[in-house]
């Protein structure tokens, strides 16, 4: 797909891996409805982006959000879902067990979320005229590492992240005769604002448990990738790991 004149409603679009590619889409010359909780810090990128008020767990919302790409920019592209959240907790710690609460956040936002946002994002895309490809659009979910390898501590988090592997290849056999391609991919460890808050010593083994290159990965890496999942057909169905090599240890 040619970025050119499309549309992308992006979650999580207003910091770190979202924020990526909403800057990669605009920069292509597409359109952008950056859907988070509050908009960037940064200034939007000009007139080929607009924000969107949106709790990926609230449908009314994202239903705003896809109404707002259709108003303001004639229709829907492109899905980009980085919105999520990180809790760590054992099972059972110090205090007894882990609060029920704590694991079905997470499952809420990441899993759930996500789902909620390809199912309203679908819909509009399947009612689309195809292009000359036959294609009407692309989806694009951000799973984890710890999807595979989990540490100690992310029960939850990792739950979440399995599950959006684990509908990758379903969504995307469902989705295939509409023309609509569903691809994830699984980063590492990325500077993002949620490793920015840890010391610096902190950072730097964990970019040292890097095989190559060992450094933390930069978030327009991120985009970089999405854009090719973008723009190459052949891209569908599959999960794609974005870590270096690195394989997690149990803590």
């Amino acid at each position: 797909m040619d970025i050119r004149g499309k549309t992308a409603l992006i979650t999580g679009g207003a910091s770190g891996l979202g924020l990526a590619c909403v800057r990669m889409f605009t920069a292509a010359g597409g359109r952008v409805v950056v859907a988070d909780l509050k908009p960037p810090s940064d200034a939007e990128p000009g007139d080929s982006a607009v924000f969107a008020k949106t709790d990926v767990t609230e449908s009314a919302q994202i239903e705003v959000a896809l109404h707002t790409a259709i108003e303001r920019f004639g229709g829907l592209h492109v899905l980009i879902n980085c919105a999520g959240i990180g809790d760590a907790a054992r099972v059972v710690g110090k205090d007894g067990p882990m609060a029920l609460e704590r694991f079905t956040r997470v499952i809420s936002v990441n899993l759930i979320g996500t789902f909620n946002a390809i199912r309203l994002a679908a819909a509009g895309m399947c009612a689309a005229e195809p292009d000359a490809g036959g294609e009407r659009g692309v989806i694009i979910n951000t799973a984890s590492i710890a999807a595979f390898d989990g540490q100690i501590g992310q029960a939850a988090y990792s739950a979440s992240k399995g599950g959006i592997v684990g509908m990758t290849l379903p969504l995307a056999r469902d989705l295939a005769r509409h023309g609509v391609r569903v691809m994830t991919i699984a980063p590492g460890l990325f500077d993002t604002p949620l490793l920015a808050g840890l010391p610096e010593p902190a950072r730097q083994a964990l970019a040292e448990s890097i095989p190559f290159p060992p450094r933390l990965g930069r978030p327009d890496e991120y985009a970089q990738l999405a854009r090719q999942i973008i723009e190459n057909p052949m891209l569908n169905g599959s999960v794609i790991r974005l870590d270096g090599a690195l394989r997690m240890a149990p803590r």
